[in-house]
């Protein structure tokens, strides 16, 4: 995925309500600034961060500019980190369709946001004349703590915990399921669940996995001009 213009370069003042973040740029201007991404930000939203801004060219939008990436030094050196929750399944998506991850191949047709279980959407579902269904969820990681160690929820998530329920009843109506948690930190090098953070995740997610549903993570490349899945990283259960 290239960004359709060249990202801007600013200095975070704060994020706050969530959504919202107020930079400063290189000229000294502070603007407000769109923040896709509902979860705690830890580690990544530093007041005097340096960020890097797309910019809509809709000029209906209230807030033009959206943060993209943040540099970070997780212990070894500083690095892009990807924000934006919004990427990861149009990156997934690009991936499925150039067959790029092997365990997601072959299969006839790639169908987005199709209705499953209670009042829920699977992200992707993959079918084939000769294969089972395959119901994929996609869950994006920011959180580090640790070198090299990416980690997911970064704040309780209820929804996520529903959907690893809803992909264990697939699998039980006899589809096949995958969760599969997108790193935007190229520095990853596994991943694990922040049982600590939430618990209740992590019980789901274990209960998930005795039903049948299968884990992947794969952390992204992450540029100034664009962001791709990279590499698969192993899952420390």
């Amino acid at each position: 995925m290239r960004f359709s213009t060249p990202l801007i370069p600013a200095t975070l003042i704060k994020r706050y309500k969530r959504f919202l973040a107020d930079v400063a740029l290189p000229a000294g201007e502070t603007i407000t600034v769109h923040v896709a991404n509902p979860g705690a930000m830890t580690g990544l939203a530093t007041p005097g961060a340096r960020v890097w801004l797309s910019k809509s060219d809709n000029a209906k939008r209230k807030l033009p500019h959206s943060w993209e990436l943040v540099e970070v030094d997780f212990g070894g050196g500083a690095e892009l980190v990807g924000v934006n929750t919004a990427h990861p399944n149009p990156l997934v998506g690009a991936a499925l369709a150039a067959g790029a991850i092997p365990e997601l191949a072959g299969y006839d047709t790639i169908r987005r946001e199709v209705k499953y279980g209670k009042n829920s959407r699977v992200d992707f579902l993959l079918e084939s004349a000769t294969r089972p269904p395959c119901y994929v969820e996609i869950k994006n990681v920011h959180l580090m703590r640790r070198p090299g160690l990416a980690e997911f929820p970064d704040a309780k998530t209820e929804r996520g915990a529903k959907h690893l329920v809803e992909l264990g009843d697939m699998v039980e109506q006899g589809a096949r399921a995958v969760m599969l948690y997108v790193i935007q930190i190229g520095s990853a090098t596994r991943f694990k669940l922040a049982r600590d953070i939430d618990p209740k995740y992590g019980a789901a997610y274990d209960a998930a996995r005795v039903r049948g549903v299968e884990a992947l993570a794969w952390k992204c490349r992450i540029e100034q001009g664009g962001i791709a899945i990279d590499t698969p990283v192993p899952i420390l259960e």
